[in-house]
C-alpha cells in the first residue's frame, strides 16, 4: 500500500492543512489546531519520522501513549487527539499516510457531563458583580463590558469588535441602519430600541467566530440600553483605532481598541471575589498572586469571557428561552448550546416549566 502514497515532510502537510483551515474556520479556532498538531510533528520530528509515508498504527498508538502519561484531563485528549484525528484524515485526502490510518487514532469518548465544562460563572454570582458595578463603578468599561456579556452571551471577539455605530438606541439610529441595509420605512417600524448589532469586519480586525453568518442584531433591555448611552456620554475613551473605525471599546493605549488579552484580563479582574468582599479562598488580597497584574487568572474563582458566555447561556435556559430561540441570540445552534452550554440550575429549570402545566 505503501508504493501508492505520496512523500511528504510532516510540516509541509501541516502548513496544507493550516491553510485549508483558514478557509473554514476562525482564527482562533486554526490557531488552536496549529499548536496541537505542531506538538505531533515535533514529536515525529524527534522519533525520527521526516516523511509521513512511513507512519504507522504503532506510532499513533505511541504519540497516544505518550500524551496520556502527561497527565492530561479526559477533556483535553478529547480535544488533542481528535485535533490529530482530523489532520491525519486531510493527510489520507492526500495519500500521505494510509486511508486506514486516521482510524486507529483513540479519540476518549466524553459524556455530557464530561463536554460540559462546570466552571461558568452562576447567576447568584453575576447578580453580585453586577449590584457592586452599579454600586461604585456605574457606566464604568467595566460595568459595561461585564454587563453586556452577561446579558447578551456574545463571544469576547464578538464584544471586542463592536463599535459606536454597532449600537441602535434612539430613533435616529435606525436611519443609519435604513441606509446601511438598504431598508424600507415599513421594515424599520417593526423594530424594537434598544439592540446592537454585531457585524463581521475582518479587513479591519475584528471578524466574528461564524464569519457571515455571525453577523446579528442583539435585542437589549431598557435597563441595558440606558447603561450603554450613558457609558457612551460619560466613560468611553473617545478615540479612533488604527482603521478609522470608532470602538465601542476603546483604549488609550495599543491600537485604540481593546485586545482579547484586555478583556480576558478585565474579566477575570471583575469576577475575583475579593474585589466585592471576603475572599473564599483563605487568602490575605495583599499577598495574593491573583491581584498581581497578569496573574489574574490564578484566582480560583475569576472566570473567562467564555465561562461568563456559558453561565449566560445557561441563566437563560433556566429563564425559560428555548435552545432554538436562544441559539440565535447567542450564535450557536441549539445542539452545541444543549451539548456545551446547557448546565442547568434544575429547582430553576422545573420553576421554568411551570406554565406548560396549565
Amino acid at each position: 500500500m505503501t508504493n501508492k502514497l505520496t512523500p511528504i515532510d510532516p510540516r509541509q502537510a501541516l502548513d496544507m492543512w493550516v491553510d485549508r483551515q483558514k478557509a473554514e474556520k476562525s482564527e482562533d479556532t486554526v490557531q488552536s489546531y496549529f499548536y496541537r498538531v505542531r506538538q505531533f510533528v515535533d514529536w515525529l520530528d524527534e522519533d525520527g519520522i521526516t516523511n509521513l509515508n512511513q507512519l504507522s498504527g504503532r506510532d499513533v498508538f505511541r504519540y497516544d501513549s505518550s500524551r496520556r502519561s502527561d497527565g492530561l484531563s479526559k477533556s483535553a485528549l478529547n480535544n488533542q487527539l481528535g485535533t490529530i484525528k482530523l489532520f491525519l484524515e486531510f493527510c489520507a485526502d492526500i495519500e500521505a499516510v494510509p486511508p486506514e490510518l486516521p482510524a486507529k487514532v483513540d479519540v476518549p469518548t466524553l459524556s455530557k457531563a464530561e463536554r460540559a465544562n462546570e466552571e461558568k460563572l452562576s447567576a447568584q454570582r453575576a447578580d453580585t458583580i453586577i449590584e457592586a458595578l452599579e454600586k461604585y463603578e456605574y457606566a464604568s468599561r467595566d460595568h459595561l463590558l461585564f454587563a453586556l456579556g452577561w446579558h447578551t452571551g456574545a463571544r469576547l471577539g464578538a464584544l471586542r469588535s463592536l463599535d459606536l455605530r454597532d449600537c441602535y438606541l434612539v430613533e435616529d439610529d435606525l436611519q443609519r441602519l435604513a441606509h446601511q441595509d438598504d431598508l424600507d420605512p415599513e421594515q424599520l417600524e417593526a423594530v424594537d430600541l434598544p439592540f446592537l448589532y454585531f457585524r463581521h469586519r475582518p479587513e479591519s480586525d475584528t471578524p466574528l467566530k461564524n464569519k457571515g453568518e455571525g453577523e446579528r442584531p442583539v435585542g437589549l433591555s431598557d435597563e441595558i440600553g440606558e447603561l450603554l448611552q450613558e457609558y457612551i456620554e460619560v466613560s468611553r475613551f473617545d478615540v479612533e483605532d488604527d482603521h478609522g473605525r470608532k470602538p465601542l471599546f476603546s483604549s488609550q493605549k495599543g491600537t485604540g481598541r481593546m485586545s482579547k488579552g484586555a478583556i480576558r484580563s478585565r474579566f477575570n479582574i471583575i469576577t475575583q471575589p475579593c474585589r466585592y468582599g471576603v475572599c473564599p479562598h483563605d487568602r490575605d488580597p495583599d499577598d495574593c498572586e491573583a491581584r498581581e497584574h497578569g496573574y489574574e487568572s490564578r484566582c480560583p474563582s475569576a472566570r473567562s469571557p467564555h465561562r461568563i458566555r456559558t453561565g449566560s447561556i445557561t441563566n437563560h435556559r433556566d429563564e425559560g428561552w428555548p435552545p432554538e430561540v436562544l441559539a440565535e441570540r447567542v450564535n450557536a445552534t441549539p445542539e452545541v448550546i444543549r451539548t456545551h452550554y446547557d448546565q442547568p440550575d434544575l429547582l430553576k429549570r422545573m420553576e421554568s416549566r411551570r406554565s406548560y402545566l396549565e
